[in-house]
């Protein structure tokens, strides 16, 4: 029987990867719009991406495209979304300097993204000798964290834009979110970078056995 490449779910990961240069050059735009506009657009395909693969499994619509464009989707909005957070916290204005950290160190960004490379390479290899490796508990949690601490760090930047234009600083409801909002960035990226380490060490703990078998025998030539 025939897939159907073209399903909802299928639509809305291209959605996604459509979104993706929106959110990485929506910060750059002076001004808070832009910023939060880019807040929005992230939240969106950040909710498309739980909402897209719970479609297809209750709509039984998974297929192969599905199967390849959704972690190519997640991985591109990690680029997409670390370019704006890397830059701007590094060769920015000084007012999006973050708490404790002052910008994000490149190794943190390499880190976030060499690990999920490392992980499709490793599911490539795991799905070469039949097995498959699922999503486990550390792994999830650590979108959960990573994606709060994007999102927060988005909104970071238009905050720091708001409080500019409308005069927050002197006031003591805003110096407090000011402090909120950045302990939230701050401890977030924490979190991130120890849950991309962790999660990486749980995945290659539980399926090392994988590294040790040697690749199937070349099939034979001739009839």
């Amino acid at each position: 029987m025939t897939q159907r490449r073209w399903t909802l779910p299928n639509i809305l990961t291209l959605a996604r990867i459509a979104l993706t240069p929106v959110i990485a050059l929506l910060p750059f735009i002076q001004g808070w719009v832009p910023k939060l506009a880019a807040l929005g657009v992230f939240l969106a395909a950040a909710a498309s991406d739980i909402y897209d693969g719970r479609l297809a499994r209750e709509r039984q619509e998974i297929t192969d495209l599905g199967k390849i464009l959704d972690p190519l989707a997640d991985k591109l909005l990690l680029i997409a979304t670390l370019i704006p957070i890397y830059w701007m916290t590094n060769y920015g204005v000084h007012q999006y300097a973050i708490p404790w950290w002052g910008s994000i160190p490149l190794w943190v960004c390499l880190l976030l993204v060499g690990r999920e490379l490392l992980m499709t390479l490793f599911r490539m290899l795991a799905k070469r000798q039949g097995v498959v490796i699922a999503a486990a508990g550390a792994g999830k949690l650590k979108t959960i964290v990573q994606d709060i601490f994007i999102g927060a760090t988005i909104g970071w930047f238009a905050w720091k834009d708001m409080r500019e234009a409308f005069g927050w600083q002197r006031g003591w409801l805003g110096r407090a979110w000011n402090e909120i909002h950045g302990f939230l960035v701050s401890v977030t990226l924490a979190v991130a970078v120890v849950l991309t380490v962790y999660s990486l060490g749980v995945y290659m703990y539980r399926y090392r056995r994988l590294l040790k078998r040697s690749p199937p025998p070349p099939a034979p030539h001739g009839r």
